[in-house]
């Protein structure tokens, strides 16, 4: 196990997602299943308690600890995607199990784990500030999924 590891509190399904996670993302696997040594308050012995998984390179741990903690957008997956294609997957794949969009090229699990599927053209883009910058900003502020023609038309000033 890495020495720094990000740990997710799930209801009881962290198996599944990690299995999602590493049949969705590139670089991603399913590195342990622990079941709880003896009862405990939203489970019981055998009950998987942990899973060790990994998410486009990153470790994560899966915690199966009931349903006391939520979710929020104040952590989520970044996932940089480098056209059209990588982006309509991963964000098709999110979304059509169980998830929901949401703006600005975020989306939901259905664990409610919130992802940004990011094309590399938009970070580019605000990179580079000015004009461009402020152009695929506005552009990116109309979108659910980010459409990657119109970020690119954007940065040239073009409409799309």
């Amino acid at each position: 196990m890495a020495k720094n590891t990000i740990c997710i509190w799930y209801d009881k399904d962290a198996e599944e997602a990690a299995n999602f996670y590493a049949a969705t993302f590139p670089d991603s696997s399913v590195d342990a299943v622990i079941p709880a040594p003896s009862d405990y308050p939203s489970g019981k012995a055998g009950d998987v308690i942990v899973v060790e998984f990994t998410v486009a390179g990153i470790p994560c741990i899966g915690l199966n600890g009931g349903p006391t903690f939520k979710h929020s957008e104040a952590f989520s997956f970044q996932i940089m995607t480098e056209d059209q294609e990588e982006t309509d997957r991963y964000w098709n794949a999110i979304v059509g199990n169980g998830g929901q969009e949401s703006e600005c090229g975020w989306c939901k699990d259905k664990w409610g784990i919130s992802w940004q599927i990011t094309p590399r053209v938009l970070t580019e883009a605000l990179a580079a500030g000015g004009a461009e910058a402020k152009r695929a900003f506005d552009a990116m502020m109309t979108m659910q999924k980010i459409d990657v023609a119109k970020i690119e038309a954007a940065r040239r000033g073009e409409a799309a």
